[in-house]
């Protein structure tokens, strides 16, 4: 194998939350060895930003002062080489447009990949669990809908505000407790009686506590992995 081995260098907006960065890190370098073999893994560009920031930006409700935190960011790790950019969550893709400005290189948007795997199963109508702003706001239903022509069901109000309560006082802080799991499955089903034909897992740490295997009658797009499997295409290209 010729050395260096020729691939991209993955920029990544991390620390929202840091479970989930970890997560990110591990499965990158974990899809990496996996196609190549050998001592192999990705090559990486992470910024951390202070999680506290997002907390009090998103409970705030303070997005363009979040926009231009992550721009500064998302600039700081291009100029440190990165060859295109992810932002490990699913909740500041509201300030993209904001923090994607004046950049040169790609952004890989988390909708995309699990968009795409949505359509190549064949459905149309699926469930978005993720943070409040996440199922409240229309700024992801509108892209799976704009791009691929998919109806996000979202569920009711109190279960939003307890799907949010899990990811900011549990999932987070690296929390998984089994009666968590427990309203989350059951939210799932009430969506599944609403008429979702599949549940994206809309926020970047519900994977750890939920997972296809707990849900087998309803297709899982967890975008934590939907979002690494493509960024590793787009670093290895033909390489892998």
């Amino acid at each position: 194998m010729h050395r260096p081995v020729k691939q991209k260098t993955i920029g990544i907006l991390g620390g929202m939350s840091n479970q989930a960065t970890a997560e990110y890190y591990r499965l990158l370098n974990s899809e990496v060895n996996r196609r190549l073999g050998g001592w192999e893994i990705a090559e990486t560009m992470i910024a951390g930003l202070n999680f506290g920031n997002i907390e009090y930006f998103v409970r705030n409700e303070k997005w363009d002062e979040a926009g231009e935190y992550l721009a500064s960011k998302a600039m700081a790790v291009q100029s440190a080489g990165a060859d295109f950019l992810l932002c490990v969550s699913n909740t500041m893709h509201r300030v993209a447009d904001r923090f994607t400005r004046g950049l040169s290189i790609p952004f890989l948007h988390i909708a995309e990949p699990t968009g795409t795997a949505i359509i190549a199963r064949g459905l149309t109508r699926v469930g978005l669990l993720g943070t409040k702003p996440v199922m409240s706001a229309q700024f992801l239903r509108n892209h799976y809908k704009r791009r691929f022509g998919i109806d996000i069901l979202v569920p009711e109000e109190a279960d939003q505000c307890e799907v949010d309560r899990v990811i900011f006082e549990e999932l987070v802080r690296g929390r998984m407790l089994p009666e968590s799991k427990q309203r989350y499955l059951a939210v799932c089903r009430r969506l599944q009686e609403r008429g979702a034909q599949g549940v994206i897992l809309g926020c970047t740490e519900i994977f750890l506590l939920v997972s296809q295997s707990d849900l087998p009658e309803l297709q899982c797009f967890d975008t934590t992995t939907l979002h690494v499997t493509a960024a590793v295409e787009m670093a290895l290209g033909s390489a892998s």
